[in-house]
């Protein structure tokens, strides 16, 4: 484990280097709330919960922490308020592991005017030059990526043909009924750990029902503009074509609190103000999302998050 002060210099000189890259791209850096009265109902994303009572609020109001800027930054887009981007502290309930801590830093960012793949051009170049080296960049899609590990389609195969490849592969599940869940074992298992092995590694075109808040292929609807970087065998990023329909935003925001009302989940308040946003109009744009500490993590030659944190959840 590195000395605090030797991580602290590699994470200052981290900001220093991402800060000069968004600057001579005229890309502007916001600041947004950590706290909220709503919350994203994805059932894969847990929000931490606190509670403020005062002025304004005396029986006390519920209030979330973020899992992510996204909807703050996009009601800025909203506004008119052009490429931005932040670094934020962010925090998701129940994540703890080798590359997991319940509050992790996040650097987000948003490009008007740019698809997902204009947009995984500036990530290759971003996180390139934050690695110090040119790294090279390959594209494949997520169905072709399952086509050639598996011999099947994502988009077609069903639950049964999926827990009989996770066997296959010595996974073995209890309780798990959707085909989604089976996929996203057999992602991070199996193919996540060979990625990006020679370089950096884009996965694009993701099912429909895996990206909430991007928008539809118009030529195959079960598809969606979503992609993730990897790099080592570490999912680096995540990022959308983002969706700018308000009335298919909420329908997904209800469908996603019904699935968590399956899973015995509760339900989550829907962000009104982020509606409304798109409502008023987000103009067409990219948005992505970089875990900075996974980053460093690389950058420094560490294979454990903890390794460049300042303190970890277990330190705190």
């Amino acid at each position: 484990m590195k000395p605090l002060q030797e991580k602290l210099l590699a994470r200052a000189r981290l900001l220093a280097r991402i800060r000069r890259f968004f600057e001579q791209r005229n890309v502007m850096e916001v600041c947004t709330p950590v706290l909220s009265q709503a919350a994203g109902p994805d059932p894969a994303l847990e929000p931490l919960r606190t509670r403020y009572t005062g002025p304004g609020y005396p029986a006390g109001r519920e209030l979330f922490m973020q899992t992510s800027p996204e909807f703050a930054m996009k009601r800025l887009l909203a506004a008119g308020c052009g490429p931005i981007y932040q670094v934020a502290q962010v925090f998701r309930n129940g994540e703890l592991g080798l590359r997991h801590n319940p509050e992790f830093t996040l650097l987000e960012w948003y490009r008007p005017g740019f698809d997902h793949h204009d947009l995984m051009t500036e990530v290759s170049d971003l996180v390139s030059s934050c690695l110090g080296q040119g790294l090279v960049m390959e594209k494949i899609s997520y169905v072709d990526l399952f086509q050639q590990k598996f011999a099947w389609n994502p988009l077609q195969v069903d639950t049964g043909q999926l827990e009989e490849t996770a066997r296959t592969w010595g996974i073995h599940a209890d309780n798990i009924s959707h085909r989604d869940q089976w996929l996203d074992l057999l992602m991070s298992l199996v193919l996540e750990p060979e990625l990006g092995r020679e370089g950096l590694t884009f996965v694009y075109d993701y099912p429909a029902s895996q990206a909430s808040l991007a928008r539809l292929n118009v030529e195959d609807k079960r598809i969606a503009s979503r992609f993730e970087l990897y790099c080592q065998g570490v999912e680096l990023a995540n990022g959308f074509h983002e969706l700018t329909n308000a009335a298919e935003q909420r329908q997904r925001f209800e469908d996603q609190n019904h699935q968590r009302q399956q899973q015995g989940l509760p339900q989550l308040p829907i962000d009104e103000n982020f509606l409304q946003a798109l409502e008023q109009g987000l103009p067409d744009c990219a948005g992505v999302a970089v875990g900075l500490d996974r980053l460093l993590m690389l950058q420094q030659g560490e294979t454990r998050l903890d390794a460049v944190l300042t303190f970890s959840l277990l330190e705190a």
